[in-house]
């Protein structure tokens, strides 16, 4: 099956309170974080889509995948792979205010792609690292501090403006 990038929800003809299923195949550019590239393992992605037809015109939306972020550790620069468990929800309801009007739903037409970029990229941590408890670079020799070992250390340098 092709990656999807957008679904017509009129085109499932569902009723109020009728639901339905859908296994599909996201496809996912790499993010760029600072001046790093974190590819995406997969890049198409398999993903369960759960729709809810509400009453009215409206969808209740939920999208769950699992994705990998692959690059360089932030800390020390080692390579990184933070897996992530992805379950975001949504809900259009046209007509009944800016918080039940999903941007990710136009015209009947979910924007797939955009709404599983948006929500890994929520889900994302301040810091991609290598391990949760990395300890950096040392910032004087620029050594990798969870290899270097408890002894490493630099004497202190000589405040020479006193002299």
């Amino acid at each position: 099956m092709p990656p999807i990038d957008s679904l017509d929800l009129t085109g499932l003809r569902l009723t109020s309170g009728e639901g339905r299923r859908l296994d599909l195949e996201v496809s996912m550019d790499p993010f760029r974080l600072g001046a790093d590239t974190y590819a995406v393992d997969p890049p198409v992605l398999p993903a369960r889509l759960d729709i809810s037809r509400t009453a009215g015109r409206g969808y209740a939306l939920r999208l769950r995948f699992e994705a990998t972020l692959q690059g360089l550790c932030m800390r020390c620069l080692e390579p990184a792979d933070a897996r992530y468990e992805i379950d975001a929800r949504e809900i259009s309801q046209p007509g009944a205010g800016e918080e039940l009007d999903s941007p990710y739903v136009e015209a009947g037409v979910l924007d797939v792609s955009d709404w599983a970029r948006d929500a890994l990229a929520l889900n994302l941590p301040n810091a991609i690292l290598c391990r949760e408890a990395c300890a950096g670079l040392c910032p004087i020799c620029g050594i990798n501090l969870n290899t270097a070992g408890s002894g490493h250390h630099h004497e202190a340098e000589l405040d020479r403006s006193e002299e």
